[in-house]
């Protein structure tokens, strides 16, 4: 069993039960137009959110715990949303594109190999002119507790051809394990 899924037969520290604010505050703001993709999207809330307020959700998760823990929340909360056992790396299998795509904690989990993969797979279903969203721990956060931690420079040169960075900004990755949130950059990267 790989350590994702097995961190959902559990409770994992960054599984909140509700939507990251992060992502809360893009959608309040009008930033998160038309069709979304969650990449990563764990036992769903920010799916299940976005889903509620309109949009038209697909949320990918390599862990089967969690994605049928997100599909019992659709159904209960009667919400529209598609969810699949789905690789990060692999993308391009699903054979539809979106206007959107968010990210909350995947590509700080991806090694330095798999992030150029990642990249391609991302630009195969994000539509030209769409924005990703990624919400990663941050350089700024003390060493310790949790994943590894991404520089601004990493965010600029994995995203260096194909993609414009809007912004990276200072940002809190909600956590159980720290009441105060862990540092993170928050970025909006616009495929070209």
């Amino acid at each position: 069993m790989d350590f994702f899924e097995e961190a959902y037969h559990g409770h994992p520290p960054w599984d909140i039960g509700r939507p990251q604010k992060e992502f809360v505050y893009l959608e309040e703001s009008g930033a998160i137009p038309g069709d979304v993709l969650d990449v990563g999207c764990g036992t769903g809330e920010n799916a299940l959110y976005l889903a509620g307020r309109g949009h038209v959700v697909w949320g990918v998760d390599s862990a089967p715990t969690a994605i049928e823990i997100a599909r019992e929340k659709a159904r209960e909360r009667d919400l529209s949303a598609t969810f699949l056992v789905s690789d990060a790396l692999n993308l391009d299998r699903i054979g539809r594109s979106f206007d959107t795509v968010i990210d909350s904690g995947l590509f700080h989990a991806l090694t330095d190999t798999e992030r150029p993969c990642f990249v391609r797979n991302l630009a195969s279903v994000l539509r030209k002119g769409g924005t990703y969203y990624m919400l990663a721990f941050s350089d700024r956060e003390p060493a310790g507790y949790g994943p590894r931690r991404v520089s601004k420079r990493e965010i600029a040169e994995a995203f260096s051809e194909g993609w414009r960075i809007a912004f990276i900004r200072p940002a809190v990755f909600e956590n159980r394990t720290k009441p105060e949130g862990a540092k993170a950059w928050l970025s909006a990267i616009v495929r070209e």
